[in-house]
C-alpha cells in the first residue's frame, strides 16, 4: 500500500503515516510543541492482587497467558543485559507455539543474541520492530523482509514516545537480576547483575501488564527497587535470566589504533585550548576505544591542572570509575554500565548514581540535564558537508546501529564527533548523508586523523583556535582530501519502498530508510 510522502524542513522525504498511524514530519529543532496531555495507563486496583504481595506465577508461558497476550499486542523489553539477554527470544517462542501473530516488538536495543527473533519475523509471530534493528536483523529489515515498518528512536525519544502515548505497550517482560516476590527489582545485586534497570522505567510505569522475570528471587523488601513492585502484575523465576560474560563487556579497551590515538589526542588538546576542561566541567564520553581514549587524556591534563569535573555522563566503565575513585570527578550520572567496575561502583558508591531517560533525556519534559553537559564525545558512520551525521546506516543503506543516546546527547554544549576520515577506503565526510539521524546545527565539531573541522554556527570556538597549532580545515577540504585518497563514493541503489523510520528527539520523522536493491 503507497504512503504519503511528504518533505520535511531539511529535504527529507517522510511519510504522513507509519503502521496505519498518523505521523509527524520533523519541522526544526525545537519547533514542535506538543499540546496534548501525557498518556495514562489503565487504573489497576489492589482488589485483584494478593494480601500477601506474592505475584509469582509458575513460568513465563503462563504469565503471558494470565496478562491476556493475543493478536497484534505491543510487546516491550529492555537491553541491560546486552548481548547476554536470555529472555526476549523466549517471549516470541511462546507466542510463536501458541500461534499469536503481529505482534510488535518494542526493545530498548537489540544485539547479535537476538537472531532468533528473524524465526519469527518470517513466520509472521512479528509484525515489525520499533527499536534498534542490528546486524541480521538490519539486513532482513533493509532488504524489504519485514512486514510492517520499522521505527527507530532515542532512548529518550523511547520514553517520550511511551509517555505520549505514541505506544502503547500491552506487556512490559522486564529482565531483573534480583527481585522479590512483589515485584520490586534492581540490577546492582545478583549473579546477573548489570547495573541498572533504567531503560525498563517507562515500561514498567506506563504499561498495562507488567511482569518481572528474576534468576535470583528473595525475600521482600528487595533494596534497592529500581523498578517498583506497585506497576508489576507478575514475577516469574527463572534459572539464568542473562550470560554474565556477555552482559559484562570485555571490549571497553583503550584503542591501540595510532590514527584513533591521534584524534583522541587532538580532541583533548582541543578541548584544553578552547577552555572547555575547567573545574566544575562534565562531560559524556562512551565506551568506545576512542571514547576510552579521550577521557584517559582528560584525565591526564585534569591531574596536570588540578582540575576536577562535577559530572561525567555515563555509560560507565573501569576507567570512569577510576577518576571517581581518584577524585578527578564528583558524580557518576549512569545511564548503563559496561563492566563490573561500573556494577560494583554503582552498587557500593553513593556518588555513582543510577539514571534513566526520563531524567537525562526525554525531550518531552521541564528540561534534562542533556543540555547541561559541556563536552559530549559521539560517533557517526557519516557526516556530510552541513555537519548532518548518520549513526543508524553504513554508506551502502543497510540498517546497522541504534541511536541509542546519540540524539539527545546532541543537545549538550559542545558535541564533538571525533571519526575516521574514511573506513575501508569509503570517505566517511560525504556531499550528503545516507541517512540523517542528527542535524548539523547542533554537531559542533568533526575531529579526523587528518584534520578539525569546526561548525561555521560555532563563531565562538573559531575565534579561540584560530591561532592554536591544531589542523583546524574547513569541512569541504577534509571531504576533498578523503575524497583524493579514496575516490568520489558510489552511492547505493534503492526502491522506493520505505522500510523503517528515523525518529527525532521530539517525535516527529527526520528521515525514512528506504529498501536496499541488492
Amino acid at each position: 500500500m503507497s504512503v504519503k510522502l511528504v518533505k520535511n524542513s531539511i529535504g527529507r522525504m517522510v511519510p504522513t503515516e507509519i503502521n496505519g498511524k498518523k505521523s509527524v514530519p520533523f519541522q526544526g529543532v525545537g519547533k514542535y510543541h506538543p499540546d496534548y496531555r501525557k498518556f495514562a495507563p489503565k487504573v489497576a486496583t489492589c482488589a485483584d492482587f494478593p494480601d500477601d504481595g506474592n505475584k509469582l506465577v509458575d513460568d513465563l508461558k503462563t504469565a503471558l497467558i494470565k496478562a491476556g497476550l493475543k493478536d497484534g499486542m505491543t510487546i516491550s523489553t529492555h537491553h541491560h543485559f546486552r548481548n547476554g539477554d536470555l529472555v526476549a527470544n523466549q517471549i516470541f517462542k511462546i507466542a510463536s507455539d501458541l500461534g499469536i501473530k503481529d505482534l510488535v516488538w518494542y526493545p530498548s536495543a537489540s544485539f547479535p543474541c537476538h537472531e532468533p527473533i528473524l524465526e519469527y519475523l518470517e513466520n509472521g509471530t512479528i509484525n515489525h520492530i520499533e527499536g534498534s534493528m542490528n546486524g541480521v536483523l538490519g539486513r532482513f529489515v533493509s532488504e524489504g523482509n519485514m512486514k510492517g515498518t520499522g521505527v527507530l528512536r532515542s532512548h529518550g525519544g523511547r520514553y517520550q514516545a511511551v509517555q505520549d502515548g505514541d505506544v502503547q505497550i500491552d506487556i512490559a517482560v522486564l529482565a531483573a537480576p534480583i527481585a522479590d516476590p512483589f515485584g520490586n527489582a534492581n540490577g546492582v545485586k545478583g549473579p546477573s547483575a548489570c547495573g541498572l534497570l533504567g531503560f525498563a522505567l517507562a515500561d514498567s510505569q506506563y504499561a498495562d501488564k507488567v511482569i518481572i522475570v528474576t534468576d535470583h528471587l528473595i525475600d521482600f523488601p528487595c533494596i534497592p527497587w529500581q523498578i517498583h513492585g506497585n506497576y508489576v502484575d507478575y514475577v516469574v523465576k527463572v534459572d539464568k535470566v542473562g550470560i554474565p560474560e556477555k552482559i559484562i563487556s570485555g571490549t571497553t579497551r583503550i584503542t591501540k589504533s595510532p590514527d584513533r590515538l591521534l584524534m583522541a589526542e587532538m580532541t583533548a588538546k582541543l578541548c584544553q585550548e578552547a577552555g572547555l576542561i575547567k573545574d566544575g566541567f562534565s562531560f559524556q564520553a562512551g565506551a568506545g576505544g576512542t571514547s576510552l581514549a579521550i577521557a584517559d587524556f582528560f584525565a591526564k591534563i585534569m591531574r596536570k591542572e588540578n582540575i576536577k569535573a562535577k559530572f561525567a555522563r555515563g555509560g560507565s566503565n573501569k576507567y570512569l570509575v577510576q577518576m571517581l575513585e581518584d577524585g578527578l570527578v564528583e558524580y557518576i550520572l549512569d545511564g548503563q554500565t559496561f563492566d563490573l567496575d561500573g556494577v560494583r561502583s554503582m552498587r557500593d558508591n553513593p556518588n555513582h548514581v543510577d539514571t534513566s531517560p526520563f531524567t537525562s533525556y526525554n525531550y518531552h519534559g521541564k528540561g534534562n540535564f542533556a543540555s547541561f553537559i559541556d563536552i559530549v564525545i559521539l560517533g557517526a558512520t557519516e557526516v556530510d558537508v552541513n555537519f548532518n551525521a548518520n549513526v543508524n546506516t553504513h554508506s551502502d543503506g543497510y540498517l546497522l546501529h541504534g541511536i541509542g543516546g546519540w540524539q539527545n546527547c546532541l543537545f549538550g554544549r559542545n558535541v564533538i564527533l571525533p571519526i575516521p576520515l574514511f573506513r575501508d577506503r569509503i570517505p566517511v565526510i560525504r556531499d550528503e548523508v545516507t541517512t540523517v539521524t542528527g542535524p548539523g546545527e547542533l554537531i559542533d565539531i568533526i575531529v579526523t586523523e587528518r584534520g578539525i573541522a569546526i561548525n561555521p554556527l560555532r563563531k565562538d570556538l573559531l575565534e579561540k583556535l584560530k591561532d592554536s597549532n591544531l589542523p583546524i580545515k574547513t569541512i569541504e577540504e577534509l571531504k576533498e582530501e578523503a575524497e583524493k585518497i579514496c575516490g568520489k563514493p558510489v552511492l547505493p541503489e534503492f526502491g522506493d519502498d520505505i522500510v523503517a523510520v528515523i525518529k527525532w528527539v521530539d517525535g516527529t520523522i527526520i528521515d525514512s530508510v528506504r529498501k536496499v536493491i541488492k
